[in-house]
């Protein structure tokens, strides 16, 4: 199968071709066609090459060592996006039908902001979107929204599991503390909101909100005003060049950074490298680890770069935590195509509808993770109706200087807390498009 790429821009096309490898032959009707608007390009370009590049590096492997799922071959098809929401939309109308029955098998835009809207076409057009770690929050509930998937943990679970790391670092409480929410002023930034605000009336902590407008990378003034707040912590909800325009402005103004804790896309090495000594101490959460130590990541580099097929020129970005990440969102994949055969019909490629039963009946256990050598890429995740983010639980790790380091066990945000706020926000959505929330049955 050929790898095509599909541009928006004929700069973004060159770049892309020089980065990406070439694969053999166009897909063909009974390969098990993954739709990809990714982006590899503009102000958070280097975030989705690690990312994309982890992904298909994953879906090539397992065509190389197993022959695709049962006989069926993964073929993909890129477009890029510049993770701008109207060329999002343009990619996904482009890519859907391109293979008949898969209809792109499963949406992995790596944005909140396309995924709000392209959600509503996903659903009408029966095409599950898997939204890992981003996207729409609420979608959780699966009466509601049956298409969509906000898999491992959502920002709000997220924001409240590091509420819970905070809390245990003072002796489980954090009465009249003062926490710092610095976000990205997009979709993404602002999905927590709901959660921390609910999380400071309980904990009875001060919550200061700080806003940067995209792409971030002049914050003199909110970093000026977070020395006149003197918080005690910032939890940072930052993106591409905002995180390392962040630290070095901490640095700048004397803030301390093992008192900044970021969301999981920020807390890469493109985060913190670029940035220096000012990156020494700063912690963020995570689901999954980074290294080349993962069984299957060192598989990958054997196999897939052995045999002159990897998705880099470069090896550079093999086992970073943003490669890793787009590993562990291609074993989702690859896992949820593998269940639906097993229901549908092996040795077939598995349509739209079939892969939204398998998304939403997933149980990945750990003895399953560590089969697939993927122990440390991702929790446990069991799925249903009810519950399409399967999780919950996030990991804290900290940047020594010269790689991350894991200083947390796995902790789960407050479900009696954040749960009612996600059914809440999905009976007003169900409300509001004229939708009876109800479990599709097959």
């Amino acid at each position: 199968m050929k790898r095509i790429k599909t541009s928006v821009l004929g700069a973004a096309f060159a770049l892309i071709t020089s980065l990406c490898s070439i694969y053999p032959l166009q897909a063909q009707a009974d390969d098990q066609f993954v739709a990809l608007p990714s982006f590899r390009v503009g102000p958070y370009g280097q975030n989705g090459q690690a990312f994309y590049g982890g992904f298909i590096d994953y879906l090539s492997y397992v065509n190389i060592k197993d022959g695709g799922v049962n006989g069926v071959k993964f073929a993909w098809e890129e477009c890029e996006t510049e993770y701008n929401n109207a060329k999002g939309v343009e990619c996904y109308e482009r890519l859907k039908g391109k293979s008949g029955p898969s209809k792109g098998t499963a949406i992995h835009v790596m944005s909140t902001g396309i995924s709000y809207a392209i959600l509503d076409k996903t659903q009408n057009d029966k095409v599950p979107l898997i939204m890992m770690g981003y996207g729409r929050t609420d979608a959780v509930d699966g009466s509601v929204f049956p298409y969509a998937f906000p898999l491992v943990t959502t920002y709000q679970m997220q924001a409240s599991a590091i509420v819970k790391f905070l809390a245990q670092k003072n002796g489980g409480k954090l009465n009249g503390k003062k926490i710092v929410f610095l976000y990205h002023d997009s979709a993404y930034g602002k999905e927590p909101l709901v959660a921390l605000q609910a999380e400071s009336k309980i904990n009875n902590f001060k919550l200061v909100e700080i806003p940067v407008a995209h792409p971030g990378n002049e914050q003199g003034a909110q970093w000026l005003k977070i020395r006149e707040e003197n918080p005690d912590y910032v939890i940072f909800w930052g993106w591409g060049v905002m995180n390392q325009t962040a630290l070095k402005a901490a640095q700048k103004v004397g803030y301390p950074r093992d008192k900044i804790i970021g969301s999981w896309w920020a807390g890469s090495e493109e985060d913190v490298v670029p940035a220096g000594e000012a990156a020494k101490g700063y912690m963020s959460a995570t689901w999954n680890v980074s290294g080349k130590n993962v069984p299957a990541i060192a598989d990958i580099e054997k196999v897939v770069y052995g045999a002159g097929k990897g998705n880099f020129s470069d090896k550079n970005k093999i086992g970073t935590v943003l490669y890793n990440r787009g590993v562990s969102a291609a074993i989702v994949t690859v896992e949820a195509t593998r269940l639906a055969q097993n229901k549908y019909g092996k040795g077939k490629p598995a349509t739209g509808e079939q892969m939204r039963w398998a998304f939403e009946n997933l149980n990945i256990t750990e003895a399953q993770l560590k089969a697939l050598g993927a122990t440390g890429l991702l929790p446990e995740i069991k799925t249903s109706c009810e519950n399409h983010e399967g999780s919950g639980k996030i990991k804290i790790q900290q940047w020594d200087g010269t790689k991350w380091v894991v200083i947390s066990d796995w902790i789960e945000g407050n479900k009696t807390l954040i749960h009612p706020l996600f059914k809440a926000s999905a009976r007003d959505y169900a409300k509001e498009k004229n939708i009876t929330p109800s479990c599709m049955k097959n």
